[in-house]
């Protein structure tokens, strides 16, 4: 039986920061940021966004479009929840006016959050064929102003609808997968800024990759020249081509020229987005399957998921006949194109407003554009939420 991804939905905010006049304000050449980490925009979310909000958006690009009777999960994959206890994934479902007979819930385990979510739908669907499952991963990058994480920050989600037989490209259960008690990456409880250490988490991305891929080519005989394309976690554009370039050269020149190639393609909508956490892997196929004009119904498509503190996990899907009549490539640039760019004063002022970690009541400012959800803001410490 196939089962895999029926449906895909992308939402970022409506506002950006151009990242060349960002490294103009902090004094640093803007190459270093353009070229050397491979980013050019990045999303920034007013207060009135939060992953519930992205994801209901992501969702509603195709919600309305498919058979809601037949929905038996939902699940929110993020490392940016809104409450320690209760999930924004049923905050998602009633903003969605989906049915109430529906298992919902949230995932985390930092970035890999999406992909647990996308497996256990997978799984759920395995067991009950004539049902489906909406998986959201959301999240919203935060380090710091002036920070050495914050030219990679970004916020969005990406909404995948899981059933048997699906338009757009199987989960093969073919993974390999790891785990381990590390520290590169966490977020205290405390607070909503990310600490990191960078160079060893950058380490650890590719010694979990090269492990995986390791150990997929053992259990499955399979090699880099039977894949169409490669897509890659992306907290920033260049950092899963550091894991590809530990094991391309061991391919022929063809293999490498392939990958190298669809894997630039991969990288643009993350190039003008920035780092979204739980969905970052997914913008990046998103971005692939709407930027490649070779790829075919039936190509092989390797997965890597890496989420920090740590897991990783090594994947593949097949497309399927007619899987671009079920993308929005049209839809998703316009909206990247019409976003409002931001001055860094600008976006300085709506990092720092935002929902504060505090007991007291907070109003957003509902006048700026959200999409189809907003926050309003909390009132005794319960969050408000509109549909618009």
């Amino acid at each position: 039986m196939k089962i895999g991804i029926d449906r895909l939905g992308l939402y970022s905010p409506n506002y950006y920061v151009d990242l060349a006049e960002l490294a103009t304000a902090r004094g640093v050449d803007p190459n270093k940021f353009i070229i050397g980490i491979g980013q050019s925009e990045q999303a920034v979310p007013p207060a009135a966004e939060d992953v519930v909000t992205m994801g209901a958006n992501a969702a509603s690009e195709f919600i309305d479009d498919i058979d809601q009777s037949k929905l038996g999960m939902v699940i929110l994959g993020t490392e940016t929840g809104i409450d320690a206890s209760k999930s924004g994934a049923v905050i998602i479902q009633n903003l969605l006016q989906l049915p109430k007979h529906v298992r919902t819930y949230e995932i985390k385990q930092a970035c890999y959050g999406g992909t647990a979510g996308l497996m256990a739908a997978r799984d759920y669907v395995a067991a009950h064929p004539d049902r489906t499952a909406l998986v959201i991963a959301a999240d919203i990058a935060r380090y710091g102003l002036a920070s050495g994480g914050e030219v990679t920050q970004g916020a969005g989600a990406v909404a995948m609808l899981i059933s048997a037989d699906p338009k757009i490209m199987t989960i093969e259960d073919d993974s390999a997968f790891l785990s381990d008690d590390i520290m590169d990456f966490w977020r205290p409880v405390y607070t909503d800024l990310a600490l990191a250490k960078g160079k060893y988490s950058t380490e650890k991305y590719i010694e979990f990759f090269q492990q995986a891929w390791a150990e997929y080519k053992q259990s499955t005989g399979l090699d880099l020249a039977d894949f169409a394309a490669i897509n890659c976690h992306l907290p920033y554009t260049k950092m899963g081509m550091k894991a590809l370039k530990t094991v391309l050269p061991d391919e022929d020149e063809q293999t490498q020229a392939r990958i190298n190639a669809r894997y630039a393609e991969s990288t643009n909508y993350s190039r003008r987005i920035g780092n979204i956490y739980t969905g970052s892997l997914y913008l990046a196929l998103i971005s692939l399957l709407e930027s490649s004009t070779d790829l075919h119904a039936g190509d092989r498509l390797g997965m890597f998921s890496y989420g920090s503190g740590a897991v990783g996990e090594f994947y593949s899907g097949f497309l399927q006949e007619g899987y671009a009549t079920y993308l929005n490539k049209d839809g998703h640039l316009q909206h990247l194109n019409d976003r409002k760019k931001l001055s860094v004063a600008e976006y300085e002022t709506m990092f720092n407003s935002k929902v504060p970690y505090a007991a007291a009541d907070f109003a957003t400012d509902t006048t700026l554009n959200t999409g189809k959800f907003q926050l309003t803001g909390v009132v005794d410490q319960e969050r408000k939420y509109v549909r618009l």
